[in-house]
């Protein structure tokens, strides 16, 4: 493969199915250091959603087709790379932009600042793009677009003296409006639509009246019925439901009751916690709402095991957040005012919350957008220590992955053995769960304290399937933690 040195505006076809973008400049002293960055657009040159964003806090898209892979030296030369699986690239995606921002100084002075784009699997270089700049704080080396069929790569050059933020806003990114008062104030994040509210309740059932026997005669006598089973108990404020709802959570109730009997725990209850990664990767699955469908079954989870109708919720990334607790009787409005990806805030001050929230929601961008699930499980552990019941606590963690914390993760979890806690983890997706998936296997625990499963698509999982897979290890545990003295 023969590398073309290209000029600003000159394009090429590109027949590797994934490439790398390497952005290189030369190292020296008093040099600002830059950062590599992809921005996925549709037909309309915007972004969908936040999470069409790739940079060094959000080193993955959802789909994986491409990737942050981060900074390198050598020789005097530092490069910053993006990866590009052509291949891999949603349908609705039609072009990437390859950008650059500085960090402590302008491009302009950065020397032998070049754009090389190269073969994925080979590492041959397919093209060369030497830049120049002056004052640009942000800069688009070139970008990759689809043209009958056809990928081609196309050396831009353009660039920003207005940074990141300006850069950024032009193609649908949220930023913060603070620290540029030129930039239009960012659009609040949609939430995921709360499902259509009905009016209509259902009234109790209605008993059929018993006919009375006529005066003085006898009275049969009946054999005691055997008491049922346990089914789905009743939660406060379930009532005031739409109809719609009440109806899915009274079936998955039975469903979760029925898993209980299964695994030989009917009639237990528990404390339930929820906790919800936001971190970047996962904005798709919450602008499908598939992140919304979860919650609302693992309310259901929460009402048959613990009748207060509360459920206390986690949400995290870079930082843990928690959430209002929710209440069965005000799910619609729970899932429409908390259930929200992190938000991108490049600019975002610590304590400075973002306009238009309610004094109860969550400034997602103090959340971040990496993954840190070491914090919140130290922050859950607090709570439970410090909000102690006579029931046992299960954890519902919801995580996409991308878990390398695995040293700190461990010794959370190691730690907690000896707590009245059951930790079941979710994996939304295949991705990399590090010591997550591992740790049914670590020995050197009293009790197993830890369960772990994963899906590749949540939303097609039935809920009897679902609830077996989450309640099966807990009822293990209790048993053990009984016998260690534990519970």
């Amino acid at each position: 493969m023969t590398a073309s040195s290209l000029s600003k505006g000159a394009n090429l076809p590109v027949a590797s199915p994934a490439v790398r973008a390497e952005l290189a400049w030369s190292d020296g002293p008093g040099v600002p250091a830059a950062d590599a960055s992809a921005l996925l657009l549709t037909a309309a040159g915007r972004v969908r959603d936040d999470g069409d964003f790739v940079f060094y806090n959000q080193p993955r898209h959802a789909s994986d087709a491409v990737r942050h892979l981060g900074k390198k030296s050598a020789d005097g030369v530092t490069t910053d790379t993006v990866e590009v699986d052509l291949r891999a690239l949603e349908g609705a995606v039609e072009r990437v932009l390859l950008c650059a921002s500085a960090d402590g100084g302008t491009f302009g002075q950065l020397t032998g600042l070049t754009l090389r784009l190269r073969d994925a699997a080979t590492h041959a270089e397919i093209a060369r793009f030497e830049m120049t700049a002056t004052t640009e704080t942000a800069f688009i080396g070139g970008e990759l677009y689809l043209r009958g069929g056809q990928w081609k790569f196309r050396a831009v050059g353009q660039g920003y003296a207005s940074g990141l933020a300006g850069l950024a806003t032009d193609f649908g990114i949220t930023v913060d409006d603070d620290p540029a008062p030129a930039q239009a104030s960012p659009q609040p994040a949609p939430a995921p639509a709360a499902p259509p509210q009905a009016t209509a309740t259902l009234a109790p059932p209605q008993r059929p009246a018993r006919q009375a026997a006529p005066a003085g005669a006898p009275q049969p006598s009946a054999p005691p019925a055997p008491p049922a089973p346990p089914g789905p108990r009743l939660s406060k404020g379930e009532e005031r439901l739409p109809v719609d709802m009440r109806k899915r959570l009274s079936l998955r109730k039975e469903q979760v009751a029925v898993s209980l009997r299964k695994h030989g725990a009917e009639g237990v209850t528990a404390r339930v916690i929820l906790v919800l990664d936001a971190s970047g990767s996962m904005s798709f699955l919450y602008s499908k709402g598939i992140v919304a469908d979860v919650v609302e079954r693992m309310a259901a989870v929460a009402a048959q095991l613990d009748d207060d109708g509360e459920m206390q919720a986690w949400t995290f990334a870079s930082n843990p957040a928690r959430l209002p607790d929710l209440l069965i009787g005000e799910l619609p409005d729970w899932l429409r005012l908390h259930v929200r990806v992190g938000e991108v805030g490049v600019f975002y001050r610590p304590g400075k919350r973002k306009k238009g929230l309610r004094d109860d929601q969550v400034d997602m961008r103090a959340v971040g957008i990496q993954n840190e699930e070491q914090k919140v499980i130290a922050e859950v552990r607090a709570y439970v220590r410090e909000n102690p019941t006579a029931a046992p606590t299960l954890v519902l963690f919801f995580s996409d992955g991308g878990v390398y914390r695995n040293d700190e993760i461990e010794r959370q979890l190691r730690d907690a053995v000896e707590e009245p806690v059951f930790w079941q983890f979710v994996g939304l997706g295949k991705s990399n769960y590090g010591v997550l998936e591992r740790f049914d296997t670590l020995p050197g625990r009293r009790v197993d304290n830890v369960g772990f499963f994963a899906v590749d698509d949540i939303s097609t999982v039935p809920d009897t399937e679902l609830y077996d897979r989450l309640l099966s290890e807990f009822p293990d545990w209790m048993a053990a933690a009984r016998r260690a003295g534990i519970l």
